[in-house]
């Protein structure tokens, strides 16, 4: 088995219509994201080999320094599969981007160290 990164990506401007929203709608997509996100999981168990979580404020090292910075990253998780594609299937319809504001979701195998 492969391992896969999935990386959860959100834009300013999903942002931004989940704020437009009202706090009893929010609420109410909340529940219903938690549950499909459980739900997700549950179906999935097998294949996640660590559950991840949500990022928060980015910083960026650089030769010059460090400084703060913003990307689209939002979350992660890694799961294993035989192949890129079905690692990529499993998150076909995922509620970050279903219920949730969240734009998509990217798969990236995590490659070996090359030995030299």
């Amino acid at each position: 088995m492969k391992k896969f990164m999935a990386i959860y990506l959100g834009s300013p401007a999903g942002r931004e219509k989940w704020q437009a929203l009202s706090e009893a709608e929010r609420s109410k997509r909340q529940q219903a994201g938690f549950e499909a996100w459980m739900a997700w999981g549950t179906k999935h168990q097998a294949a996640i080999v660590e559950q991840g979580g949500p990022l928060g404020k980015t910083k960026r090292i650089a030769a010059s320094g460090v400084a703060d910075t913003t990307n689209a990253m939002s979350g992660w998780t890694i799961v294993q599969s035989e192949s890129h594609e079905a690692a990529a299937k499993m998150f076909e319809n995922h509620p970050h981007f279903t219920i949730f504001p969240g734009d998509s979701v990217e798969i990236m195998e995590c490659m070996p160290i090359p030995k030299p």
